[in-house]
C-alpha cells in the first residue's frame, strides 16, 4: 500500500485548488526573449508594431531606408557594364592578317611551280617562305596581346561582382523581421526615426510555454528528476491558488545561496539549487510572477 501512497497523494493535490500546503519551491516565471536590433543604419520607414502583438516567426515588421544603398547598386552596374565595353576583340585584326597570309601562300605556290621549273630562284622561294612564318607570328601575337588585355579588364568584373552581392545583403539587412513566434513585449523605436546598426528595435519573447525558475533544498530535490511532471501554482485571490502541469526542464549542477526574493531572511541566507519547470500559458501566467512548486513525491510513505 506504502508503494502507491507518494502517486494517490500527487493526484489529490492536483485537484485540490484550495490547497495551502508548503511548497517544495519556490521562484518566477521568466520567458524566453529576444531582443531585435537594425542592421542598417537610416529613417526607419515603417514599422508597424505594436506592444503585446502576437506576431509569426519571419514576418516583416519594418524597412530601413535604403534608396543610398540602390543608388550605389547603380553606379556599380554602370561600371561593370562598362568593362564589356571595354572588351578587345582580336577577329577583326587577325582577319586581316589572315587575308594577307592567303595571298602569300598563293604568291609563294606560284613561285614555287616558277621555281619547279627554273622561273625563278630559290631566294625569291625563300623570301616567300619567311614572309608567310613572320605573318603567323604576327597572328599568334595580336590573339596572345587582346587575351592578355581582356584578363586585365575582366579582373575587375569579380570585385565589383562581390560589391554588388554586398549590397543586395545590406538591401536585405534593412528589412526588419521577427526572429520568432511570440508576443512583442518592448518596442523601443517609431516610424520616421533614425537609425543605426545595433540600435535595439523591439523585444519578443514566446509566452506559449513559459518557465518557472524556483529554488529547492538539497533534501527536497531528492524528490524530483529532469522530466517529471510537478504541479505548478500561482496565487488566485488572498486564499485560494490556480493551478497547472508543469515538466521539469532544468536542474543546477550546483548549490547557490537563496535570491533575495525567495522567503525569509532566514532562508536565504541557506544554500539551494535552482531548477527550471516548464509550464503551457493560458495566457495568465506573466514574466515575473512569483509561482510555487509541488513536486509529486514531496510527501513522506
Amino acid at each position: 500500500m506504502k508503494t502507491y501512497l507518494p502517486i494517490l497523494l500527487f493526484f489529490l493535490t492536483l485537484i485540490s485548488c484550495g490547497d495551502n500546503g508548503k511548497a517544495d519551491a519556490y521562484g518566477n516565471f521568466e520567458a524566453t526573449s529576444v531582443m531585435v536590433s537594425a542592421k542598417g543604419s537610416g529613417e526607419l520607414l515603417t514599422f508597424d508594431l505594436k506592444e503585446g502583438q502576437q506576431i509569426e516567426a519571419s514576418t516583416t515588421v519594418g524597412l530601413i531606408d535604403t534608396i543610398q544603398l540602390h543608388l550605389e547598386k547603380i553606379k556599380l552596374k554602370a561600371q561593370l557594364s562598362a568593362l564589356d565595353l571595354k572588351l578587345q576583340e582580336a577577329a577583326p585584326e587577325v582577319a586581316v592578317l589572315i587575308e594577307d597570309k592567303s595571298n602569300l601562300i598563293r604568291e609563294r605556290n606560284r613561285t614555287q611551280r616558277l621555281f619547279e621549273q627554273k622561273a625563278a630562284t630559290q631566294q625569291q622561294l625563300d623570301d616567300y617562305n619567311g614572309r608567310v612564318d613572320l605573318i603567323n607570328q604576327r597572328i599568334k601575337t595580336t590573339q596572345r596581346n587582346v587575351s592578355i588585355a581582356n584578363r586585365g579588364i575582366l579582373s575587375e568584373r569579380e570585385p565589383l561582382e562581390a560589391e554588388i552581392a554586398l549590397i543586395d545583403k545590406q538591401i536585405s539587412d534593412h528589412t526588419v523581421k521577427n526572429p520568432i513566434k511570440g508576443t512583442i513585449l518592448t518596442k523601443f523605436a517609431e516610424t520616421h526615426e533614425l537609425v543605426s546598426n545595433g540600435t535595439p528595435l523591439f523585444k519578443v519573447a514566446n509566452l506559449e510555454e513559459i518557465k518557472l525558475k524556483a529554488y529547492t533544498s538539497a533534501t527536497l530535490l531528492q524528490n524530483v528528476g529532469l522530466g517529471d511532471e510537478v504541479i505548478v501554482r500561482v496565487d488566485k485571490g488572498e486564499d485560494d491558488y490556480k493551478q497547472f502541469i508543469g515538466s521539469v526542464t532544468w536542474i543546477a549542477d550546483e548549490a547557490e545561496f537563496t535570491p533575495k526574493t525567495i522567503e525569509t531572511k532566514e532562508e536565504r541566507v541557506n544554500l539551494v539549487y535552482g531548477l527550471e519547470v516548464t509550464v503551457t500559458n493560458d495566457g495568465t501566467l506573466k514574466r515575473g510572477m512569483p509561482g510555487e512548486v509541488i513536486f509529486n513525491s514531496s510527501s513522506e510513505e
